[in-house]
């Protein structure tokens, strides 16, 4: 299967995620950063998700699965160790609605990739379910590539980028926007002069304008 990479905005979207376990924990982990609206169904939970639910990060809905738990969900994980209720879910859900089945049987409409977010910088890995411990061997290698300093590099690059198309056009805007990635600038931000990122487009804009 050929799985094609998409980044989607599912905020207020209902997410069902059927399971309490280990497995239903790291999908709700994943779709933290959201704003997603998640539903568990489960009659029980780890302690884990437990704390999620405390902490009103997601709706726990303490029942065995029925399929009018999935009115209206756009994404839907079948997240338990019982083949049969993953069948069940499979079944209630609607061509129109996205399915991922955590034991890869049936219908599988699309699987988690690993994620390294940092700010607006994501970066996703996957090997289609071929091999999740180099999933996760590469992902600790972007982790440590990409530390946390890119958060406000790429911060800072979307609020230049944003000020520079407002203010030039043409052949200007193109070499401002190159310069934006002078590797200068990264390395400042690795050092915490940020400061002198902003001094810097500050010049650069001044001497065009």
């Amino acid at each position: 299967m050929k799985y094609f990479p998409l980044l989607m905005n599912i905020d207020y979207k209902k997410v069902v995620i059927v399971g309490g376990g280990h497995v239903a924990r790291q999908k709700v982990e994943a779709l933290l950063p959201t704003k997603a609206l998640v539903t568990v169904i489960s009659p029980a939970v780890t302690e884990k998700l437990q704390h999620y639910i405390n902490e009103g990060l997601v709706t726990w809905k303490e029942k065995t699965f029925v399929p009018a738990d999935l009115d209206d969900a756009a994404l839907i994980f079948a997240a338990t160790n019982d083949e049969e209720v993953n069948n069940a879910v499979e079944e209630a859900a609607q061509h129109w609605q996205l399915l991922s089945r955590a034991d890869a049987k049936g219908r599988v409409d699309f699987i988690n990739p690993a994620v390294v977010r940092r700010g607006d910088f994501v970066l996703t890995v996957s090997t289609s379910g071929a091999n999740p411990g180099l999933t996760r061997q590469v992902k600790t290698d972007l982790e440590e590539q990409f530390g946390v300093q890119y958060a406000q590099y790429v911060s800072f690059l979307k609020e230049a980028r944003q000020r520079i198309l407002q203010e030039f056009t043409g052949d200007e805007k193109k070499q401002l926007l190159a310069a934006l990635l002078e590797p200068q600038l990264l390395q400042w931000m690795e050092q915490g002069e940020k400061q002198k990122c902003e001094e810097w487009l500050l010049k650069r804009i001044g001497e065009k304008q």
